[in-house]
């Protein structure tokens, strides 16, 4: 047998063996690719993205449940006042409760069977109870004592319109209450709030801004109580809500720099008046009212002040009388605001204050709401007084 015949056979059976086990192996599973990563081999997908494009669209998958972004707040809406005139009239049921036991009383009296000596007694303490003031007072009840002696006989309208007579003369209703807002020569009208502590000064700021609003007339506010951080926030809230713009430096800034800038302000923007709220003030501690002096000195240099309106609490009486002397020898005070009128049957105090400084009741406050400032009218508030009774 030739032996290579069968070597060469063995051999290719062997090899037809071994190549057939290799060629059946069962293939190893492959494992899945990871997101985004193509199969080794594989040719890249005509679709595919750029990885940052994958980026892109997973922070826009991630951010697409979150909650939006806060909104800034919006600005407050900008009011519209009402005008000035007839506010005192609109008002008047409030000052009338105010002033029921004033009122009530002196008619009553007055509308007596018998009027003695006792009783005009008490028609006079009733009149100074109202803080109307004993000058003031004996001069009413003199002039009512002589009226009713020649009239005789007493009725209620008759009364009535001798006391209305007597009030009205004693308010002077001839003295010019005009608030001077129309500025001069291209400035603007500056006013000046000046007063003690807790009368009501920013509160009075800004509702007199309120009030030269709603008349047509654009305000600059000067935050000139730097002693109080509270009180500029106070008057920007208020400004805020006319669109007036306030000007206002850090806590302790100089007052009489920051009255300064506020005139310029108005100046710059061709407003018609700046109101500068100056910080409460003890009427009896001279350096606060040099320095008071000195805003006004400041002011001057760049504009002359038209009005400065000294805030008076009504409940203070007699106290109030006597801060309104100092501050008008420091300032000259052109006119008087009374704040809190409302709250108390003591309006005499009008009365007595004209009497004593030759200054007019300009403005009352008659609530704590945001036009319960009005132009005082003389003949309003009698007849507020007298209806009330």
């Amino acid at each position: 047998m030739d032996y290579t015949i069968v070597a060469v056979v063995i051999f290719a059976v062997a090899l037809l063996v071994f190549g057939g086990a290799f060629l059946i192996r069962p293939r190893r599973p492959q494992a899945p690719a990871e997101p985004g990563e193509r199969p080794e081999g594989a040719a890249p997908s005509a679709t595919a993205e750029p990885a940052e494009d994958e980026e892109a669209a997973a922070a826009a998958d991630a951010t697409a449940g979150a909650s939006p972004a806060e909104a800034p707040p919006a600005a407050p809406e900008v009011e519209t006042p009402p005008p000035s005139a007839g506010r005192l009239v609109r008002l008047r049921a409030r000052l009338a409760r105010s002033q029921n036991v004033f009122g009530q009383g002196l008619l009553s009296l007055l509308s007596a069977d018998k009027l003695d000596d006792d009783s005009w007694e008490e028609i006079e303490d009733t009149l100074i109870t109202a803080d109307v003031g004993t000058t003031s007072a004996a001069q009413i009840v003199e002039s009512l004592r002589t009226k009713v002696k020649v009239l005789g006989t007493r009725s209620p309208e008759e009364v009535r319109g001798l006391l209305r007579t007597e009030l009205l003369a004693q308010l002077n209703p001839d003295l010019d209450r005009t608030v001077r807002t129309e500025g001069h020569s291209g400035t603007p009208s500056v006013l000046m709030v000046v007063g003690v502590n807790g009368t009501g000064k920013t509160t009075t700021s800004g509702k007199l801004a309120r009030v030269l609003v709603g008349d047509g007339r654009s305000v600059v506010l000067g935050a000139a109580d730097t002693f109080r951080a509270a009180a500029a926030d106070q008057l920007e809230t208020w400004g805020a809500r006319v669109g007036a713009p306030v000007v206002r430096k850090d806590e302790g800034a100089d007052p009489a720099s920051v009255a300064y800038d506020a005139v310029s302000r108005g100046v710059a923007d061709g407003a018609d008046a700046v109101i500068i709220d100056t910080a409460g003030r003890l009427h009896t501690k001279v350096g606060l009212m040099d320095e008071l002096g000195k805003v006004k000195r400041v002011i001057e240099k760049k504009s002359q002040v038209d009005e400065v309106l000294l805030v008076l609490d009504a409940t203070t009486g007699q106290n109030g009388l006597r801060q309104a002397r100092v501050f008008s020898e420091v300032v000259n005070v052109t006119g008087i605001v009374l704040t809190k009128l409302d709250g108390t049957a003591k309006g005499g105090i009008i009365i007595q204050v004209q009497r004593e400084l030759g200054v007019p009741v300009k403005l009352v406050g008659l609530g704590e709401g945001p036009d319960d400032l009005a132009p005082f009218d003389p003949e309003a508030f009698v007849d507020a007084i007298l209806d009330a009774a």
